[in-house]
């Protein structure tokens, strides 16, 4: 029953019935309905509500006719600057004791909404507020937790202010009593009620210890689109990682890339090394060896004696074996000068 629905009258109307106060535990307070910013401009069905007139007491028959049946009010906001439409039931059950007589209670004629409303121009309605600009230490606006930049008092519990002395001539007349205040917040988009005791003994210059704003600068600026919104960077988007492959399979051989010039440097230094590459020896006959390892004992134990004959030439050796390699006849000992 609470959720409205808007309406594309955005224009502001010329006469409405500005919502003061929206009693607890009644219809109203069932609805979205909100204290000092919303109007009812009419209902539907309404002839007058098309042209942004209403007409107070034919609203009333109305509303007495719709007892226990649902009523849909138009009711225009001046923060969101849209009409809507609101469904309310009306009653008397929510306001009555639980005993009593008949006649009493037909008597008391409680309220059928629970709003205290006034006929007004919703287009100034709203220009009396004050902003509140600064807050000094230990005075009796920091004891009621006014906030600066952020806090706008709106009104009183006795009824609406209609110019900017009216607010100072109120604390005024409420020295050392409690004055009950409605206070906006901007910064939380809502609505409190306030209570200051203002006082010349709180230690510093004026009754409340705070500095006040009014006029076109210090009017209630309206409520961005979205509030507390994420940054369209912290957005987790979710699309750009199905379609990405984040790990490649291990079993899966990948190519590597080479550049041309890495290319030509790989092969020259394959050519380069070719030649030094060792070539397979075939083993040496047995008898070769022997040969050598007796010459060489011989030499061991003649070394002191020179040799002056010159031995005869042996049989021709065979050098197919160690033909691919020069130097490595020369290590072996095979050409041995004594």
């Amino acid at each position: 029953m609470g959720a409205g629905q808007s309406t594309q009258f955005a224009t502001a109307p010329s006469r409405a019935l500005h919502v003061l106060r929206v009693t607890p535990d009644s219809p109203a307070s069932k609805t979205t309905i909100e204290p000092l910013f919303d109007f009812v401009v009419g209902f539907e069905g309404d002839s007058l509500a098309s042209q942004n007139n209403i007409d107070a007491v034919v609203l009333e028959r109305i509303v007495e006719g719709h007892e226990g049946r649902t009523l849909n009010l138009l009711v225009w906001n001046t923060k969101s600057q849209e009409t809507r439409v609101v469904p309310i039931v009306p009653s008397r059950a929510w306001s009555l004791p639980s005993t009593g007589s008949a006649q009493q209670d037909a008597a008391a004629q409680p309220s059928l909404l629970g709003l205290s409303m006034r006929i007004c121009e919703p287009e100034f309605a709203m220009d009396n507020v004050w902003h509140v600009l600064d807050v000094l230490e230990g005075s009796p606006a920091e004891s009621a937790g006014l906030v600066p930049y952020g806090d706008y008092i709106t009104g009183w519990s006795g009824g609406v202010l209609g110019a900017e002395n009216d607010f100072y001539e109120l604390v005024e007349a409420h020295v050392d009593k409690p004055l009950r205040v409605y206070v906006y917040s901007h910064d939380f988009d809502a609505l409190r009620e306030v209570v200051l005791v203002p006082n010349r003994h709180w230690g510093g210059e004026g009754l409340l210890g705070c500095v006040f704003g009014y006029g076109l600068l210090h009017r209630i600026p309206p409520q961005p689109a979205e509030r507390a919104a994420t940054p369209p960077e912290l957005h987790d988007n979710t699309d750009e990682y199905e379609e990405t492959e984040l790990f490649v399979p291990a079993d899966i051989p990948t190519q590597p890339h080479y550049l041309p010039s890495q290319l030509a440097d790989w092969q020259r230094q394959q050519e380069d090394e070719q030649p030094y590459r060792p070539t397979p020896v075939a083993p040496i006959l047995e008898e070769e060896f022997n040969e050598h390892d007796r010459h060489d004992h011989d030499h061991d134990h003649e070394h002191e004696h020179a040799h002056h004959h010159t031995t005869p030439p042996g049989p021709p050796r065979r050098t197919s074996s160690l033909t691919g390699n020069s130097s490595l006849r020369s290590s072996r000992g095979t050409t041995v000068k004594s």
